[in-house]
């Protein structure tokens, strides 16, 4: 990859998200009755559907609060985060602690989920805005739900399994995944103490559970001690998962002085996932496949999804500018040029989400209960930095 080419990328995502996709949500997202955001949007931005994903709140706030950290400190942004913040305290937890998952417009509980994850994002949300207001109270908020994730993935009591018990426990690469990342903007933004165990933990958990050398596969779903579960769950993969896993691998490598075994475990995760989940056919990043080529149960498993895509622009990207391996950008390319060919939408700006496996359009919303301001701008944001960082460090080093 030549400088030129990393100065278009930089181009690219810095460009990107400033002039289309963060002005996408800011226009049509923001809602000024009841505060917080509406993330259910047709193509051009209007609104489909009224209720709020209480995850997606804690999704915009952090990205608000990052680019007031990181980018600019610009007032509408932290602004637009506090709203975030107020619905979030206002509407967002249950009498035991807990986040709802959904909630009407104006904040009356709909369901909650037996996983942490909404209490996941409230922490990054909580935390980041800390960063960005001098808030103590916020920093409090995040450093009280960190808790509670650790607690509650750590108690299996405490969440009520999916089957019936006893019969076929397993676990998902979903929590240590997501902890990992926890872990890196709560040490980030208010360096909390429990983070750096907690990132720790998380990594070794999917070293020793999910990964599987003699497979060379990374696994979604196995038993308590890694066990392969040969059953059409236990069979999945999901490369766009543990694609992500390996970024935050490698950006946690890049923190600690490069250190080579974490360089080599997310390296390793890229190179056995882009090879199950790169579609030599049409290009792109297939969604589900199965651990034996055997025919995959969910029915959208050959789909599109944007934010596997997002996740592997990040990863190679990082791996190329950790190890200077070509493939890496060779890779890069390929994922970014079928991403950027296929998403983008020229008539309303954002990207569509779900596309069909050769490309074509499946539904044209913009945002749901899973899609919102979060995967694309967080990729279109650190890739960004990254070559922006790397920019820097090249001309000081030839002053």
């Amino acid at each position: 990859m030549t400088h030129e080419q990393e100065k278009a990328y930089l181009t690219t995502y810095r460009d990107g998200l400033l002039n289309d996709i963060l002005p996408f949500w800011l226009n049509n997202a923001v809602d000024k009755a009841h505060g917080g955001f509406i993330v259910a949007l047709n193509q051009d931005g209007s609104i489909l559907d009224t209720d709020k994903g209480m995850w997606q709140q804690g999704r915009f706030t952090w990205l608000l609060s990052t680019l007031y950290n990181t980018v600019e400190q610009n007032d509408t942004w932290l602004s637009l985060a506090k709203s975030g913040i107020n619905f979030m305290d206002q509407h967002g937890f249950d009498d035991d602690g807990r986040m709802f998952f959904q909630v009407t417009r104006e904040g009356a509980p709909l369901r909650k989920r037996r996983y942490v994850f909404t209490e996941a994002f409230g922490a990054m949300a909580y935390a980041a805005y800390a960063k960005a207001a001098n808030d103590d109270a916020a920093a409090a908020k995040a450093g009280e739900l960190l808790r509670l994730v650790i607690r509650y993935n750590s108690t299996p009591s405490l969440i009520p399994p999916k089957g019936v018990p006893g019969t076929r426990p397993a676990q998902g690469i979903g929590v240590p995944m997501i902890a990992i990342n926890l872990g890196q903007v709560l040490r980030e933004t208010i360096d909390d103490p429990m983070s750096t165990d907690l990132i720790d933990q998380s990594i070794e958990s999917i070293e020793r559970y999910f990964m599987k050398p003699d497979l060379r596969a990374v696994m979604e779903t196995v038993g308590p001690n890694g066990e392969f579960i040969d059953h059409f769950d236990g069979r999945t993969l999901n490369p766009g998962h543990a694609i992500e896993a390996a970024w935050f691998i490698l950006h946690e490598a890049s923190l600690r002085n490069n250190d080579a075994h974490l360089i080599k475990i997310g390296t390793q995760i890229l190179d056995w996932m882009w090879e199950r989940g790169w579609d030599k056919e049409y290009g792109g990043i297939l969604y589900f496949r199965d651990l034996n080529n055997l025919p995959v149960q969910e029915y959208w498993q050959d789909m599109k999804f944007w934010w596997p895509h997002n996740e592997t622009i990040i990863a190679t990207l990082l791996a190329y500018c950790m190890t200077g391996d070509k493939k890496y950008a060779t890779w890069h390319k390929a994922v970014h040029d079928w991403a950027y060919k296929h998403f983008p939408d020229p008539a309303h700006g954002e990207w569509f989400g779900y596309l069909h496996r050769d490309g074509r359009i499946s539904v044209p919303l913009k945002g749901n209960l899973w899609k919102g301001p979060f995967h694309l701008p967080r990729m279109q944001w650190y890739c960004w930095q990254l070559l922006e960082a790397r920019a820097a460090s090249r001309t000081a080093h030839n002053s």
